[in-house]
């Protein structure tokens, strides 16, 4: 893989943990179960953490602007988990955070196919267990809350 693109990879991945790390914020002030919350809040320190840790690793690379505030895509996912908590509940947050999570899981899984350099495959593979183990879990959650 190309210096250039692996940059660009990292860019986006560290976007994917900034929209992440904003989002469970979102998620903890709109939901009402306090166990929930205090996950959500979990998930946002652990997004924040990834952030830096790729961050470090562009650095590294010699990247200097590593100022990532991220994505279009994510504040607009934020202001629709803002309205549809206020209209659905729990139950929409769940799902807005899930559906978030399909989103990082899948731009970790297309960064491991690109061949990242040997240095910050074992970061972002590690990263990636950490997104689906989330994933999974808000899935869980998000299916036992269904069916209560």
């Amino acid at each position: 893989m190309a210096h250039d693109e692996a940059l660009s990879t990292l860019k986006n991945l560290v976007d994917i943990c900034r929209d992440g790390q904003r989002g469970y914020l979102e998620a903890a002030e709109h939901i009402s179960d306090s166990g929930l919350r205090s996950f959500f809040n979990e998930q946002s320190l652990e997004r924040a953490r990834y952030a830096g840790e790729l961050e470090s690793e562009m650095l590294r690379m010699g990247e200097t602007d590593t100022d990532a505030k991220g994505s279009l895509s994510g504040a607009l996912h934020r202001g629709w988990l803002d309205l549809s908590a206020t209209i659905a509940g729990d139950d929409a947050v769940l799902y807005a955070v899930e559906q978030g999570e399909d989103v990082a899981k899948k731009a970790y899984e297309e960064a491991l196919q690109k061949g990242l350099p040997a240095n910050v495959e074992g970061t972002v593979r590690s990263q990636a267990q950490g997104v689906v183990s989330a994933h999974d879990h808000v899935r869980l959650l998000r299916d036992v809350k269904k069916a209560a």
